[in-house]
């Protein structure tokens, strides 16, 4: 499994992840993996993928591609990380298939966030990739203010909250971190490595 959480304030976004996944192996017994789940992809933007461990080498290849074609604003990126996720995890899914039957742990989920100069009223950016099961594999949509995969709807209402009260990073990092170790400490389904990261106009910056 995994827990990602994301925000997005008038000042910048501020990403978090865990480290965990799991697979199943060429017997067919469940494994527990150390993944990283949060990548820089320019100095604007990040990206973090939850769900099957394959989705970390997508990540990977989507940062080639974005530095091979000089990609650096979010909305940029945006617009060509959806159809080239897609095409990556169907490519996953036809050689997974090969030797096992689509299951649930096969699916991925990512939060694209970053910082565009080219809307200066609304420069930073939040948006959701997940699993289809029918062509195109990958749907996307805008985040407005807080995400969780899996939900967690408490944190997303306070960092609303926050956002429109202050907007104040610092603020929306210290809860942000306080719920991921909290959760560490009770779900054995999150687990460390912690990763955090935030991205302003001065670009990104991991904790």
């Amino acid at each position: 499994m995994s827990q990602l959480i994301a925000c997005k304030s008038k000042n910048g976004i501020v990403l978090a992840a865990d480290g965990k996944a799991v697979d199943v192996d060429m017997n067919g017994n469940l494994i527990e993996l150390k993944v990283d789940r949060l990548h820089q992809l320019s100095n604007n933007a990040a990206i973090l993928n939850g769900g099957a461990a394959a989705g970390e080498f997508m990540c990977h290849s989507l940062k080639q591609f974005v530095y091979g074609e000089n990609l650096t604003y979010v909305d940029e990126i945006y617009q060509a990380a959806l159809p080239y996720l897609a095409t990556e995890y169907e490519r996953f899914m036809r050689k997974t298939c090969e030797i096992r039957p689509i299951d649930p742990i096969h699916q991925v989920t990512f939060i694209l966030g970053g910082y565009t100069k080219n809307d200066p009223e609304n420069p930073f950016r939040m948006y959701l990739l997940w699993t289809k099961r029918k062509l195109p594999l990958l749907d996307s949509d805008e985040i407005g203010t807080s995400f969780s995969v899996p939900r967690i709807i408490k944190l997303e209402h306070r960092l609303h909250q926050i956002v429109q009260q202050s907007g104040e990073l610092d603020r929306v990092i210290t809860v942000v971190r306080k719920e991921m170790e909290r959760l560490a400490e009770i779900d054995d389904e999150v687990s460390e490595p912690l990763s955090y990261a935030y991205i302003t106009e001065d670009g990104f910056k991991q904790l």
